[in-house]
C-alpha cells in the first residue's frame, strides 16, 4: 500500500512541477527554446517538441496513462534541456553551490524512476 502511494506521489509531483514549465511556455511562447535550438544548429521546428515534453507527457504521467512511455519521453526532453541550456557548463556550480543543471537533472532522475516503477495501482492503466 505504501509503495503504491509513493508511486502516486512521485508521478503527481513530477507531472505537476513539469506542467508549470509547460503552461508558462503555452502562455509566453517558446522564443527562448527556439533560440537555444537554433544556436545548437538544429532546425527551429524542433522547439515545438517542448510542448509534447512539458504539457502532454506530464498529463499522461499524472493520470497514469502509459506512464513508462511518457516518462521515457520526458526523460529525453530533460536530457535535451540539459544539453541545450547548460552546454559545456553542465558541471559548473551556481551561486549557492548547486550544479547549474540541478533542476532538469532532478526531473530526469524522477522520470527514470517512473519508467522503472510504472504508474502503480492508482494509475488509469495501473501497470
Amino acid at each position: 500500500m505504501r509503495n503504491e502511494i509513493a508511486k502516486l506521489i512521485l508521478r503527481a509531483t513530477l507531472a505537476i512541477m513539469i506542467l508549470f514549465h509547460g503552461f508558462d511556455k503555452v502562455i509566453h511562447g517558446i522564443g527562448g527554446v527556439k533560440y537555444l535550438i537554433k544556436s545548437a544548429g538544429l532546425p527551429e521546428f524542433m522547439a515545438y517538441g517542448v510542448y509534447v515534453g512539458e504539457v502532454v507527457m506530464p498529463i499522461l504521467i499524472l493520470l497514469g496513462v502509459y506512464s513508462r512511455i511518457a516518462s521515457s519521453i520526458l526523460a529525453f526532453n530533460m536530457l535535451v534541456a540539459i544539453f541545450l541550456a547548460q552546454g559545456s557548463s553542465w558541471l559548473l556550480l551556481g551561486e549557492h553551490g548547486a550544479p547549474l543543471m540541478e533542476l532538469p537533472f532532478l526531473y530526469f532522475i524522477m522520470s527514470l524512476l517512473v519508467v522503472m516503477l510504472g504508474s502503480g495501482k492508482y494509475g488509469v492503466n495501473n501497470k
